[in-house]
């Protein structure tokens, strides 16, 4: 199932890569596609649903990134 979010942080293809990398470390996300433009716009493949504060904790690892979610 996808989910649209927005990562607020991101500002060039190196957070891009730390941001997918700490995203899809966790077992229920299978694919994570963050763009530059718009900035931080990210789709979210994940294998069962995870609520915002779930990926929130998977960002504080990185530290500075905000996710909330695009309906």
């Amino acid at each position: 199932m996808k989910h649209k979010f927005q990562i607020e942080g991101i500002g060039c293809a190196g957070c891009v890569t730390r941001v997918k990398k700490a995203l899809e470390a966790h077992p229920k996300v299978e694919k994570t596609e963050i763009f530059l433009n718009p900035k931080g716009t990210t789709i979210i493949t994940m294998k069962e649903a995870l609520s915002v504060d779930e990926l929130q904790k998977q960002l504080n690892t990185l530290g500075g990134y905000t996710i909330t979610e695009i309906n």
